[in-house]
């Protein structure tokens, strides 16, 4: 049994936080495209037309209902097919961000049926046109009730972008893999990466929480 060695360490703290910074660039981007997309379709399928709220429930169940790296796959080598032809970064992106939508749609419409007939109806009363009451009362008690879910959803879609390495994206577990590869220090490599996985983690959880108390006046939980 050959012994441990994290002297390779030394050489290798550089590729790994340029690999985490990569993916904390991936998830910051597809928080917030992905959370102001599923706010708009949440609204609309709420909305007056049904037709329109059919497509958005198809594209949700469709998100749901298959793998994150078929998804992902289907964007970097299907698409090209159509004539699209996108990067890894660019292809890891768009499916990250289909992906979060979908699941967050749910979350923020849970949300929205969460907030009272009656707020609404108070501030039709006090003037405010449809979207003001939109924007200025209705999300944001919605975003409180909400808040603990969409930041698990956050964490989950981070520790799920570890798929995006498959297309050669230059994020944390390909770097791992990289090192993997060039040290054949299987055990060590990967007991390290999870631990950084590990911090990001808890310092992506406590980054929203901080975010939510100064902007919804959430408690820390």
């Amino acid at each position: 049994m050959s012994s441990l060695d994290f002297g390779w360490l030394n050489g290798a703290l550089q590729v790994i936080l340029r690999g985490a910074a990569m993916t904390l660039f991936l998830i910051a981007v597809t928080t917030v495209a992905g959370t102001l997309i599923s706010i708009v379709l949440a609204a609309a399928r709420r909305g007056r037309h049904r037709w329109l709220a059919t497509i958005i429930k198809a594209y949700v169940e469709i998100i749901r209902n298959t793998p994150f790296l078929v998804q992902l796959f289907f964007i970097y080598f299907a698409l090209p097919s159509l004539g699209l032809r996108l990067d890894p970064i660019q292809a890891a992106l768009l499916a990250m961000t289909l992906n979060m939508a979908a699941y967050t749609t749910e979350i923020v419409g849970a949300g929205l049926d969460a907030v009272p007939l009656g707020q609404r109806e108070a501030a039709q009363v006090l003037g405010l046109k449809p979207l003001q009451v939109f924007v200025k009362v209705v999300m944001p008690q919605a975003l409180k009730v909400i808040f603990p879910a969409l930041t698990s959803q956050i964490i989950i879609m981070m520790l799920e972008s570890a798929v995006v390495s498959q297309i050669a994206v230059p994020e944390l577990t390909f770097e791992a893999d990289m090192l993997q590869a060039r040290t054949f220090r299987a055990f060590e490599t990967y007991f390290v990466i999870a631990g950084v996985y590990l911090v990001l983690s808890i310092l992506v959880r406590r980054g929203l929480i901080l975010i939510g108390r100064r902007t919804l006046s959430i408690s820390d939980s």
